[in-house]
């Protein structure tokens, strides 16, 4: 007998199990991207700076905000500080390390507002403002910190000082010039010995502002003034 006429061959793979067809189960998507401590701190920042200009009297818009608006926002950020700044009249004046407590304020550290500048500056332009408007790159601001370091300076008797590095020396150019040597004069002189110049300021660690309206907090000083290498 024809085994096909009596359906006894093997049951097709899909006949009666009823089964949904299966499909691959839904991709998930991937967790966010984790932000790094500046990045995360800068966002804190900007978002404070923002809340201060809501809470300002009268407001303030963004578009309004000026270089005198930012150093009022850096001032009122000094009651929060930690960092104890004497007075001209302190005996303690100018002492790094003085030998008991005095009735002298708390003040920001000019490296935490410096730093802090610099972080709002760069949220402000990433936000879409033209940098030309940067109220943050004000020459009104720079001023103003300028003379906080200085003052910090001399009323904790640590000064604050360009940091001198290393002047990269160039590629000697190719054998075959006018004297049949590839030295450049300029970064080579007396001897072989490369010249330095140029410096950066070190800055100090950077405040924790957050809170509403602000809730800051003072880091550390400036570094010591660093030492060049030859």
């Amino acid at each position: 007998m024809d085994p096909s006429s009596t359906g006894a061959g093997p049951p097709s793979s899909s006949a009666g199990t009823g089964d949904a067809p299966q499909h691959p189960p839904p991709s998930q998507s991937p967790p966010p991207q984790q932000l790094s401590r500046y990045e995360s701190q800068k966002r804190r920042d900007w978002n404070t700076f923002l809340q201060y200009l809501r809470n300002h009297r009268p407001p303030l818009t963004l578009a309004r905000c000026s270089g005198a608006h930012v150093i009022e926002f850096l001032k009122y950020l000094d009651q929060f500080g930690k960092t104890k700044v004497h007075a001209a009249g302190c005996a303690h004046y100018g002492q790094p390390s003085p030998p008991a407590p005095c009735p002298c304020p708390l003040r920001q550290a000019w490296g935490s507002l410096d730093a802090l500048i610099g972080r709002l500056r760069a949220a402000y332009e990433e936000s879409g403002n033209a940098p030309e408007s940067n109220p943050f790159a004000a020459r009104a601001v720079r001023i103003y910190l300028r003379e906080v370091r200085d003052s910090q300076a001399k009323a904790r008797g640590i000064p604050y000082e360009k940091k001198k590095r290393k002047r990269t020396q160039p590629t000697p150019l190719p054998a075959g010039g006018a004297d049949g040597e590839g030295t450049s004069s300029a970064a080579v002189r007396d001897g072989g010995e490369p010249t330095h110049g140029g410096g950066t300021v070190t800055l100090a660690a950077a405040p924790a502002a957050t809170g509403a309206p602000v809730a800051g907090s003072s880091g550390a000083s400036a570094a010591a003034p660093g030492t060049s290498s030859r």
